[in-house]
C-alpha cells in the first residue's frame, strides 16, 4: 500500500453541532452539509492541507455504510494530532478549541520528548492532540 490518506472521517452523532463546532469554533472552511439528497447521504468536507480532507458522517450513516452495528464510541481509539509551530501556539489552539465547546483532557504542557503538547475532545469526544515538536519543522 502506497501511504495516499486523503480522507479522516469521524463519525458523529449530531452532524449540526459538530459543523459549527469545527467551522465557526475552530475556523475550518467548508461548503456546510452536503449531499441530505441521499437517503444516509448528509456529510460535511473540510480542506486540511494538499490532498487531505476532514469530513463529519453522522454514526448512523457510517454503521449503515459499512454494514457493522452502532456500537458505544470510546475516545481511546485513535487520536489526531495537530503540530503547530509554537508553544505560543499550542497555547492559541488549544484556547480556540475551549472557546468553541471542546472538553480540555489535558492542558498543554512540557512533554517528555521534548515538545509541548495538549489534549482535547470535540463535542462527540474524538481526541486531538495539538502539539509543538522542536523536531517537526512546520512548513509555513
Amino acid at each position: 500500500m502506497k501511504p495516499r490518506i486523503s480522507l479522516i472521517t469521524l463519525g458523529v452523532d449530531d452532524l449540526e453541532e459538530s459543523l459549527r463546532f469545527y467551522r465557526d469554533g475552530l475556523g475550518l472552511a467548508t461548503q456546510g452539509i452536503i449531499g441530505t439528497e441521499f437517503e444516509y447521504g448528509a456529510v460535511v468536507f473540510f480542506d486540511l492541507q494538499a490532498n487531505l480532507k476532514l469530513a463529519l458522517y453522522p454514526r448512523k450513516s457510517l454503521a449503515k455504510d459499512s454494514g457493522l452495528t452502532l456500537g458505544t464510541p470510546s475516545a481511546l481509539e485513535f487520536s489526531i494530532g495537530h503540530n503547530v509551530s509554537s508553544k505560543a501556539e499550542v497555547d492559541q489552539v488549544m484556547e480556540q478549541a475551549k472557546n468553541a465547546g471542546a472538553v480540555i483532557v489535558k492542558s498543554a504542557q512540557d512533554t517528555f520528548w521534548g515538545g509541548y503538547a495538549g489534549y482535547f475532545q470535540d463535542p462527540n469526544g474524538h481526541l486531538w492532540e495539538i502539539a509543538w515538536n522542536p523536531q517537526w519543522p512546520i512548513p509555513e
